[in-house]
């Protein structure tokens, strides 16, 4: 305001945004299902969260208008995996052609499931007992670290070293022929 202007002359401009459109609403309803998937392929929440705006960002202004859901939800998610791609490139240091989703898949042939059981029994008993308990808390029945510390009284980074050192001892254990 300036000194010159009555006091009750100046008023703020209202500026009106454009409302959004069905599409975005749809799309921005989808984004929860996208984050999922590419948690479940990063595995850590700030990523994910980063990765999922990228895909809003490169997504949602492609979208066109009056399309059904399912395309939307389609083209989500193919927008997703290229962005994981780009993301895995980085940080594996391999360009976008040489990712493969069999990659993870593709095991090698080994002894069938019962003979690796026995074989996994055999090197956990060779090991410590504190290193026996981490790796059966962690692998076998599948607990998060924060639940193996709670289960054996420590820290969480306790067990990540722990645990590490686990994986190492046995990887140098021998089972018996």
């Amino acid at each position: 305001m300036t000194p010159d202007e009555p006091a009750g002359e100046h008023q703020a401009e209202v500026v009106q945004l454009p409302a959004a459109s069905r599409t975005t609403d749809m799309a921005l309803d989808e984004l929860e299902l996208v984050y999922a998937f590419i948690y479940a392929r990063v595995g850590n929440r700030p990523d994910a969260e980063d990765l999922t705006q990228q895909v809003a960002m490169k997504a949602i202004p492609r979208l066109r208008q009056g399309a059904p859901a399912s395309s939307i939800r389609g083209y989500l998610f193919a927008t997703a995996r290229s962005v994981l791609g780009g993301f895995w490139s980085t940080r594996l240091g391999l360009s976008e052609a040489e990712l493969r989703e069999d990659l993870a898949l593709a095991a090698p042939a080994g002894p069938p499931a019962e003979d690796r059981s026995v074989t996994v029994q055999e090197i956990l008993a060779q090991l410590s007992d504190n290193y026996r308990r981490v790796l059966e808390l962690r692998f076998l029945h599948g607990y998060s670290l924060k639940e193996v510390a709670a289960e054996l009284n420590s820290t969480v980074g306790a067990i990540k070293v722990m645990q590490l050192r686990a994986l190492r001892a046995a990887a140098k254990v021998r089972p018996p022929e």
